[in-house]
């Protein structure tokens, strides 16, 4: 199954099945370790929250490791624009799963 994460403006910026993230091209840029975000190479970047990645300042939970790749899942579609969903307090990381 799908679930779609978002920035926090509400447009799309990925998805997430089972427990890789991938781009809206369905390349896959990440991965989930719990409410955990890292890169696909490991790196920690940030938590998942009400379907987005903030630096929460809950500490680095490190590197877990290259999981390897589990290819392209292929674009899902557009799911539309959510809808704003006002400030947080935290930064918004998603795009830090493409450094």
């Amino acid at each position: 199954m799908i679930k779609y994460l978002y920035h926090q403006d509400g447009s799309p910026a990925g998805f997430l099945q089972n427990r890789f993230i991938y781009d809206m091209q369905g390349s896959p840029i990440g991965q989930l370790n719990g409410t955990h975000v890292h890169r696909l190479s490991g790196g920690y970047v940030g938590e998942l929250d009400d379907d987005m990645v903030f630096d929460k300042r809950v500490g680095n939970f490190g590197n877990i490791g290259h999981c390897g790749n589990p290819g392209n899942a292929g674009a899902p579609g557009h799911p539309g624009n959510r809808g704003n969903r006002g400030y947080t307090g935290f930064e918004e990381v998603f795009n830090h799963l493409f450094e």
